[in-house]
């Protein structure tokens, strides 16, 4: 069976996923959540790659990123994933594959949900019920977005910046996002576009990521009536 195209687009924001292989843990310390951040940091900065949001859970991660070649992104995530398996590996005594074979990648419509893509991010532990608030959770970008945690990883992505030019009314402006949770349709535009490796936007951006790519992009599964991955744009930007 063929593998599904990644589209992947130069200047555009894309949400990543990348699970263990058979949802199994891929992290089982503090060290190893340090070690996958800077393996992060350290790929994004050879290959020329924005991550503006992250959160690691324990057998997947989410990247929210901008590369700015159109083989940036894949290549950080090659470069991640043979350096994060050999340290598992020699740390416990363990061979084989850590990760899914593929990364799930979508890009997503900054100017209409960016920032809800931060939130379905750095929200993942709240949904998962091991946390009560995002700010209980040390392993995600909700500290730098929302309180001005130093972190190497992140670059601020301009549609964040655009909330204040003051840094302090902007994380405020950033916290106040989460008083309100996501709704069923932004959830499911998400995780549906994550499944079937597709934009997030309007009819709008959709077109213009097929016009750049050269080529039309399949909304459905197999077996299935189509269904569009469009929901009603945020006011949040």
């Amino acid at each position: 069976m063929p593998r599904k195209p990644r589209y992947l687009l130069p200047g555009v924001p894309c949400h990543i996923v990348q699970r263990g292989n058979n949802r199994q843990a891929t992290f089982f310390c503090e060290t190893d959540y340090r070690d996958y951040h800077e393996c992060v940091a350290e790929a994004a900065a050879k290959y020329s790659v924005s991550v503006h949001a992250y959160v690691f859970m324990t057998n997947h991660v989410h990247l929210l990123a901008t590369g700015e070649h159109k083989d940036s992104i894949s290549r950080m995530m090659q470069s991640v994933g043979r350096k994060y398996v050999r340290y598992v590996n020699a740390a416990y005594q363990r061979s084989g594959t850590l990760f899914e074979g593929r990364f799930k990648a979508s890009l997503i419509d900054s100017e209409h949900y960016l920032l809800s893509c931060y939130r379905y991010i750095e929200l993942n532990p709240v949904r998962a019920g091991m946390v009560a608030s995002p700010g209980e959770y040390p392993w995600s970008s909700y500290h730098v977005h929302a309180f001005g945690k130093k972190d190497n990883l992140v670059t601020d992505h301009e549609v964040y910046l655009r909330l204040s030019r003051d840094a302090d009314q902007r994380r405020h402006a950033y916290r106040e996002l989460f008083r309100q949770s996501l709704g069923a349709e932004q959830l499911h535009a998400f995780r549906e576009s994550i499944q079937l490796g597709v934009p997030v936007g309007s009819a709008r951006f959709r077109e213009e990521i097929e016009e750049a790519l050269g080529r039309k992009i399949s909304y459905r599964k197999r077996g299935r009536p189509r269904k569009v991955l469009e929901v009603e744009g945020d006011e949040e930007n």
